[in-house]
Formats: C-alpha cells, sequence, structure tokens
C-alpha cells in the first residue's frame, strides 16, 4: 500500500474504521488485525470504486463487511478453544471509562444494529446509513430509536 494512498485516502476516514473495528473486538490484538485488514481491503478495492455512493460510504462498507467476517472467524475460533479472560486483561484501547461502558453496551447489539449506531454516531444522514446497511431511510430512523432504547437499558444496568 503506498504511503499517499493511505494518507489521502484512509487517514481522513481512518475515525470511522476505528470506532467500528473496535466496536467488533475485545482485543488489542484483534483490534490490529481487523484495521490492519480493513485498511488492505480498502487498497485493493479502491480500482473497484464506481463513484456511485461516498468515499466514505465505501470505506464504511469494507470495513462493516471485513470487520462482520473477521468477528465470525473469531466466534467460531472461541467456541473451539474456551478462553478464560480477566476483566482487567479487556481492551482498554480507550481510557475513559464512559466511552468504554459504551462499547461494551454496543458489543451486545446484534451486529447490524452495532453497524446502525455506529454509524449514527458518527452522524451519517439516515440516507447513507440506509445506504450503506442496504434498507430505507425510514427503516433507520425506527431501528436507531429501538437501539438507543437498548442502549439505555443495558447503560443503566451497568451505572445504577
Amino acid at each position: 500500500m503506498s504511503n499517499d494512498f493511505y494518507t489521502t485516502s484512509i487517514v481522513p476516514h481512518k475515525g470511522i474504521i476505528i470506532k467500528i473495528c473496535r466496536a467488533y473486538t475485545d482485543s488489542q490484538e484483534d483490534f490490529e488485525d481487523f484495521y490492519q485488514e480493513a485498511c488492505l481491503q480498502i487498497w485493493k478495492s479502491r480500482d473497484a470504486f464506481q463513484e456511485k455512493s461516498k468515499w466514505s460510504t465505501w470505506i464504511y462498507r469494507i470495513t462493516l463487511n471485513i470487520c462482520l467476517t473477521l468477528s465470525k472467524k473469531n466466534k467460531r475460533k472461541h467456541n473451539t478453544i474456551e478462553i478464560l479472560t480477566e476483566e482487567s486483561e479487556k481492551n482498554t484501547a480507550f481510557q475513559n471509562e464512559s466511552l468504554n461502558l459504551l462499547y461494551d453496551a454496543i458489543k451486545k447489539l446484534s451486529e447490524v444494529d452495532r453497524a446502525v449506531i455506529l454509524l449514527h454516531l458518527e452522524e451519517n444522514p439516515h440516507k447513507e446509513i440506509a445506504e450503506i446497511i442496504g434498507t430505507s431511510s425510514n427503516n433507520i430512523a425506527v431501528r436507531i430509536n429501538r437501539i438507543k432504547k437498548q442502549l439505555k437499558v443495558i447503560l443503566d444496568g451497568k451505572i445504577n
């Protein structure tokens, strides 16, 4: 991957790549693997980009697909070998405890709901989220309200 491509095409969207990868991983090692694979796949698929959507939408789709694929592989691997982890060994990529609580709550959502709420938190319009997820804007609006209620229930249980 050339430095120019990384600097001009990935770095401006690095935040969402990081957030999506973090929402689908539990360890720093997995996070780094997911991030690296997402960047590699973005680079490999750059010639397939047809400009029918924004570049950022393309990056969201690739990153989300990579994370979903790798998390399924990890689940199979973890189902085969039982791994015991202490709470202190969990990913602490962010030192902000509130942010860690939010990511922990987001990880309890379904894969699609995780993607929707991450895109919403990035302040993407419903139309763009719908395009990425493959549904209607109305469906996204309803889904976001339901997700917010789910997160509130999860977080109320942890905070109180």
